[in-house]
Formats: structure tokens, C-alpha cells, sequence
């Protein structure tokens, strides 16, 4: 997988530019873990993601916290199905958007 190496990169943070307009010296990221994971997904580099991994505690809670957060486009969906080895259905966002579309359509 292409993060297994995280534990050697030893990156511990993530680009202040990706959350602007939080003060990130009070930032509590336990509680903010979704909107953190969903900006490094949208708009993060390499190196936020080895940081968000590393914060987070490993691969397996990072997976847990990108399935709940709620929106992501498609191309954004496709790339953690194959970076993170998830399935769309198992996505907040995925199931979101389906029942949105149902709801639509009925």
C-alpha cells in the first residue's frame, strides 16, 4: 500500500494553510479529526497525509475517520477506495449522496 512506509516518514503535522481559518494553537484535533481528514483528502499534499496518519494514530483510524466524513466528490471517493482499500458503501458520503438521489427520483 502506498502510506506503509508512515512510520519511518515520521511527519507529525499537517500544512496550516489546509485549515486557515482555524487557530491552531487551541485546535482541538481529536474533535476536528473529520474536517482534517476531509481538507488533506480535497486539498492536501503527500506529506499531510503521512501527518494526519501519524496524528491519528496508523492507517486502520484513519480509514475509520474518512468513513464518516459526510461529503466528497466522486473523483475524491474513488481515491480513497483505492489508496485506503475501502468500498464506496462503506463511505458516509457515498450513502449520502444515494439516498439524496433516491429521494430526488421518487
Amino acid at each position: 500500500m502506498i502510506f506503509d512506509d508512515w512510520r519511518e516518514k515520521n511527519i507529525n503535522n499537517i500544512s496550516k494553510s489546509l485549515l486557515w481559518e482555524y487557530d491552531l494553537t487551541n485546535f482541538n484535533w481529536d474533535y476536528m479529526k473529520v474536517v482534517v481528514m476531509q481538507r488533506v483528502i480535497e486539498r492536501g499534499w503527500m506529506d499531510d497525509f503521512y501527518g494526519a496518519i501519524n496524528i491519528y494514530g496508523g492507517i486502520d483510524n484513519v480509514r475509520e475517520i474518512i468513513k464518516d466524513i459526510p461529503v466528497l466528490s466522486e473523483k475524491d471517493m474513488n481515491f480513497v477506495c483505492s489508496i485506503f482499500n475501502l468500498k464506496k458503501e462503506e463511505l458516509r458520503c457515498y450513502t449520502r449522496k444515494q439516498l439524496r438521489e433516491q429521494l430526488l427520483n421518487s
